[in-house]
């Protein structure tokens, strides 16, 4: 278990319950959401930043976050346009966009998310158009949103309300079982302030009144369920074995367990070190080296790593947003796509796993040109062509 610091009590934020434990601290960090201009100098506000999982109803929960939200709006990757296209095509073949009469739903809402993406488009191809603002949709779509409420029984409770009577309510999230079973620390950050299991958002859904009929697995981000939910005592399809069979393999996996979930903990120092050990011996090398994807979770693992710009000269990025500011904390700055081809580094470190196949097509430069990937999310592997 991690070192107890004396900050206060920490209160759940679904359930109010003050009892829990903290499961992961990394100390006192800068706001993953707020990049600097690069010709700021700093020094940037460090807050603490902690996991607290609540003994009485599950919930991993940011622990405090004494920040303001101000992230740019990331560029959305190919894989999650690729499984927003899956999970759209999987959602109408088990019956979903039918309303439990048959006939076809018609309305859709979206609670939208700053890492990007919509599924507006693909749904209107199947004959949804949105709803009028303030009245109830027929399907109502929350992906990577409700991680965002700092108050977890209120945003629940507005997505419930946006839900017609009849309809459906879909909740995408990167599954805190995927996220221990990688390893996966640095999807800590400020602005994130809960991490889902599947038996408990299954549990939280029940106490609004909506029960889970279906659950649908994707391998982005190593680990993403989606689960489809309607009002206690609404007739239409379901399929409760797909929801049974990821809670049991979830509490099996210990999700609940806080010595389990604290696994994080003694992940942080292998991943970080790492990469910094990595980094420096390339230097000694003689290697260049740019990173790609100023993603928030790159922010606590530079600052974990103490790794700045002698290590890591720049990092690229697609969104327009993040280029010309830089990483807080650690100051390395963030520059356009381009610049890889330009400067021709030996090595590119990629900091989002999913990214992979995408970036190996949009710069081909980097292997042709003798150079190589490395990824690290967070685990760090030297990524072999053709692997």
């Amino acid at each position: 278990m991690p070192t107890a610091r004396d900050l206060g009590p920490v209160t759940c934020r679904w359930c109010a319950s003050t009892a829990g434990t903290v499961v992961l601290d990394l100390g006192d960090q800068p706001a993953a959401d707020h990049f600097p201009a690069a010709d700021d100098p700093g020094p940037d506000p460090v807050h603490p930043l902690r996991m607290w999982l609540c003994a009485q109803c599950g919930l991993a929960n940011l622990a405090e976050d004494p920040t303001t939200p101000e992230e740019p709006r990331g560029a959305e990757p190919q894989a999650m346009i690729d499984q927003a296209r899956d999970a759209v095509a999987r959602v109408q073949a088990a019956g979903l966009l039918a309303g439990p009469d048959g006939a076809p739903r018609r309305t859709v809402t979206e609670f939208g998310s700053p890492h990007g993406g919509s599924w507006l488009d693909l749904l209107g191809t199947v004959g949804l158009t949105e709803a009028p603002p303030g009245e109830p949709a027929d399907l109502v779509v929350d992906c990577f949103g409700l991680m965002h409420a700092d108050d977890q029984a209120a945003g629940l409770a507005e997505r419930a309300a946006a839900t017609a009577p009849g309809g459906t309510l879909l909740l995408q999230f990167h599954t805190l079982a995927a996220i221990v079973a990688d390893g996966g620390w640095n999807a800590l950050r400020h602005g994130h302030f809960a991490y889902y299991s599947t038996p408990v958002l299954v549990r939280m859904l029940a106490a609004v009144g909506f029960e889970a009929t279906h659950a649908f697995w994707f391998d982005l981000y190593g680990g993403t369920v989606l689960l489809a939910a309607r009002r206690v005592g609404v007739a239409g399809a379901a399929d409760p074995p797909s929801v049974q069979s990821l809670v049991e393999g979830e509490i099996a996996a210990g999700v609940l367990d806080p010595a389990v979930v604290a696994g994080l903990e003694s992940a942080t120092s292998a991943s970080a070190d790492a990469l910094r050990e990595h980094l420096t011996a390339g230097a000694g090398a003689g290697r260049s080296v740019l990173g790609y994807a100023a993603a928030s979770r790159a922010v606590p693992l530079l600052n974990r790593a103490l790794i700045g710009p002698e290590l890591l000269p720049a990092v690229a990025d697609g969104s327009p947003g993040k280029q010309g500011r830089r990483f807080p904390g650690v100051g390395v700055p963030i520059v356009a796509p381009d610049e890889v081809v330009r400067r021709r580094p030996d090595e590119v470190v990629l900091f989002v796993t999913d990214l992979l196949g995408e970036m190996r097509t949009r710069l081909p430069e980097v292997e042709s040109g003798g150079g190589r990937w490395v990824v690290v999310d967070p685990a760090l592997r030297v990524a072999e062509p053709g692997t």
